[in-house]
């Protein structure tokens, strides 16, 4: 079972109410904050630590940031490349990963960037490669609206193509640095790219040699038509959101078959659904946690973010007003509506059914798995040998309680069951994830 920690470089984790929480760390502008999450991470063995990513504060509901910023709903958005460095210096087995935009980027610049901070991790790194997905992200970058769906994941495609060729520019034995004979490298095994295509061009070769994992994790996240088709193609780790575990297998399933369809080999990619967990010494103590921060939402977190999510004002329709056709067909996140489409039944859902099934803003938006140590670590061991997954994405209620909590309680019994690995197995996230070292395309 793979375990990945889900951390935003910000005030709070996913659930904008969990910075109210009495038990939630405040000094989150201090390398001090991730790096002490990024140790209880490594103390549960977690496989990665992953940092998702806007490129804009919430600003789309009432075309405002204002409710945003006074209600603290996601508005600090450091580089989490800095955060992630950080975190590297405080560990040593962990895997780091980050979020990264095709849409406001240079492949050249993504490429040196992530390796060289898989040489500086030890290759350690992954890259969770995004599209983007609003107007306010556009605009921060001098754009007027974003890409459309399609065209920003055919654009995904080529960045891919160029970024993954400039990581190969250098084969793995290609530095020498013989100081008796002055020797450095090898010229014959430092290649030019010499790419040019619709929408990137880059000579190459990267100025960056290869780290001890080869390069870095892909991470994918897609979930529509045209995203699915993205991650089969590319994605070794891929985080989904499942509402619930029927839901899951389907969806693992067909995931799996996109793998099969791109060429590549299933059992190779890990499929991790977004997960909160919810334990305690008993039941109970293990309940009152879940009610107490559910009760720490507020109905703006929900309109702020399904705002931000699916570009589109949720301020501008009455709550119980249908979405026409041609609403649906403009907002911006197609996976997600389709997930709120199918959980209401109804092909125009309304405002009210968006905030209801998506949970957008509370802990309802990803299972719950609540209760003892036993009985948590009995849900996820069904979604595991059910064949719904190959590991869980654990966003925190609160920061680091969360963590430290299923760390301390739930990671010894899934240990004890077999399920979840006792060390490392080497010092690379490639090792602990099974992956081989990918070898230069000829």
């Amino acid at each position: 079972m793979k375990m990945v920690g889900f951390l935003q470089a910000q005030n709070c984790s996913i659930a904008p109410g969990s910075w109210r929480h009495p038990a939630s760390a405040t000094d989150f502008l201090t390398p001090e904050y991730f790096q002490r999450i990024g140790r209880v991470l490594e103390e549960g063995k977690f496989h990665l630590a992953f940092f998702d990513d806007r490129l804009a504060m919430p600003d789309i509901y009432q075309d405002d940031h204002g409710e945003a910023v006074e209600n603290g709903v996601r508005v600090v958005k450091m580089d989490p490349v800095s955060i992630i460095s950080a975190i590297a210096m405080a560990t040593s087995r962990i895997g780091l990963g980050i979020t990264y935009s095709t849409t406001y980027y240079e492949p050249f610049h993504v490429a040196r960037l992530f390796a060289t901070l898989d040489l500086m991790s030890k290759g350690r790194a992954a890259w969770n490669v995004v599209t983007s997905l609003n107007n306010s992200e556009a605009a921060n970058f001098g754009r007027t609206e974003h890409l459309s769906h399609d065209l920003r994941y055919e654009r995904a495609d080529e960045f891919l193509e160029v970024v993954q060729g400039l990581w190969r520019s250098w084969e793995d034995d290609a530095l020498v640095v013989d100081k008796q004979s002055g020797k450095f490298a090898d010229g014959s095994k430092v290649h030019r790219l010499s790419h040019k295509g619709k929408f990137f061009s880059s000579r190459g070769p990267l100025p960056v040699p290869r780290s001890p994992q080869g390069e870095p994790v892909l991470i994918q996240a897609g979930q529509s038509g045209r995203g699915r088709q993205f991650a089969g193609k590319w994605g070794d780790l891929i985080f989904v959101v499942y509402p619930n575990l029927e839901v899951g297998k389907k969806q693992y399933a067909a995931v799996k078959q996109e793998v099969e369809t791109a060429g590549r080999n299933p059992d190779d990619v890990t499929i991790c659904p977004a997960c909160y967990v919810c334990v305690g010494e008993t039941r109970e103590i293990a309940e009152q946690k879940r009610e107490y921060i559910r009760e720490l939402a507020k109905p703006i977190d929900a309109l702020v973010l399904l705002s931000e999510a699916l570009n589109f004002d949720f301020s501008s329709k009455p709550m119980d007003s249908e979405f026409t056709d041609e609403e649906l067909e403009k907002l911006s996140w197609t996976g997600f509506r389709e997930r709120v489409v199918e959980l209401s039944g109804k092909a125009n859902p309304t405002v009210r059914d968006f905030v209801y099934f998506s949970g957008r803003g509370t802990i309802g938006e990803f299972p719950i798995f609540c209760g003892t140590p036993t009985e948590v670590a009995d849900q996820m061991e069904h979604w595991f040998t059910q064949r719904a997954c190959d590991g869980f994405v654990l966003a925190a209620t609160h920061t680091p309680g969360a963590f430290e909590d299923f760390t301390r309680m739930v990671v010894p019994e899934l240990q004890r069951r077999g399920l979840y690995h006792k060390d490392y197995p080497g010092t690379t996230l490639r090792d602990s994830l099974g992956l081989k070292v990918p070898g230069r395309s000829t």
